[in-house]
């Protein structure tokens, strides 16, 4: 009796198990082309990404590029102690905390704020015009942004500095000066990115229905009501989403920027780990601290995501997974 139960239900289970089989061979078949279009982005991930990642034993090792990574002496956890020990990476911890921090107070509402008040502007010629004026800076590199900010700034015949004397004060040497050099960072990368940055706020407005503007105009709510209640709430988990990506950037603070701006003078303030991974790898040759300290980076990065998403799914019940 038992057998002619069990055979019955092993004969469904593998009958179900073919049509699942052949329905996905019949969905892989049906959409071949974009499956063909998905082999460059993956030989992509493969060859730059993950391939690469086989170097990070560089960190275990007391790394010789003339005897690579099989004649190079294995020194376990070294690296990540000289790593805890190093006073210098302590201060470039900190600054590069206290960077990116500036940055996400200061600078993660402006593209919010920018994108909520386009989305009042009437006139489509004068918000096309703002728009491409706010969106330019993005486009120049960070080397042509620094050589025109140098300008500006100069103690000797710059604007900035023009004006302070013209107030009776003295020149200021802003790339030249701890206090102020963490400012002209944050300042530069609002400047060049806030308006960039925008843009996906404002496609995620342009995703929330009409007909709930419509039903608050005949409640007799206002423009700004409408920004409050409506439109900031309609891009929340737009927001969300955006910021525990930038948690995980907490460490980066915008290498690129402070190379072509900052200069031994303020190492102090302005030396944050992915310049002291320059420094150390290409200026000194020690690869092995070098990608200790970017191994260190990017776990801590996959640590803030994590966490980051977990805190938003207790408070707000909204997360990227």
């Amino acid at each position: 009796m038992s057998r002619t139960l069990v055979e019955p239900e092993s004969q469904i289970v593998q009958n179900k198990a073919r049509r699942v089989s052949s329905g996905r061979w019949r969905l892989f078949r049906g959409n071949l082309d974009l499956y063909i279009l998905l082999v460059p982005g993956l030989l992509f991930l493969l060859l730059f990404k993950y391939a690469p990642m086989y170097g990070i034993i560089i960190a275990f090792q007391d790394f010789n590029i003339f005897d690579g990574f099989a004649g190079s002496k294995w020194v376990g956890l070294a690296q990540f102690e000289k790593l805890v020990r190093s006073e210098e990476f302590y201060q470039v911890f900190i600054n590069t905390l206290l960077i990116s921090l500036y940055k996400i107070v200061l600078l993660f509402p402006i593209p919010i704020l920018i994108a909520l008040f386009l989305n009042e502007v009437r006139k489509a010629w004068f918000k096309k015009t703002v728009q491409t004026i706010i969106f330019l800076p993005h486009f120049l590199s960070w080397v042509i942004i620094s050589g025109l900010f140098i300008n500006i700034l100069s103690p000797s015949g710059g604007l900035v500095n023009n004006v302070i004397q013209a107030f009776g004060g003295t020149p200021i040497s802003f790339f030249l000066d701890n206090s102020f050099f963490r400012s002209v960072i944050v300042f530069t990368a609002g400047w060049k990115e806030s308006g960039w940055n925008a843009i996906i706020f404002i496609a995620a407005i342009a995703g929330i229905e009409q007909e709930q503007y419509e039903a608050a105009a005949i409640d007799g709510a206002g423009r700004i009501k409408q920004m409050l209640h409506i439109t900031l709430p309609g891009i929340v988990p737009t927001i969300i989403l955006i910021f525990i990506l930038r948690l995980g950037y907490l460490l980066e603070a915008g290498t690129e920027q402070i190379l072509t701006m900052y200069n031994s003078v303020v190492y102090q303030s302005g030396d944050v780990i992915g310049t002291f991974v320059y420094r150390q790898g290409l200026g000194q040759q020690d690869y092995s601290f070098s990608t200790a300290v970017g191994i260190f980076n990017s776990v801590v990065g996959f640590i803030l995501i994590v966490a980051g998403n977990e805190l938003s799914k207790k408070l707000i019940k909204r997360s990227i997974w």
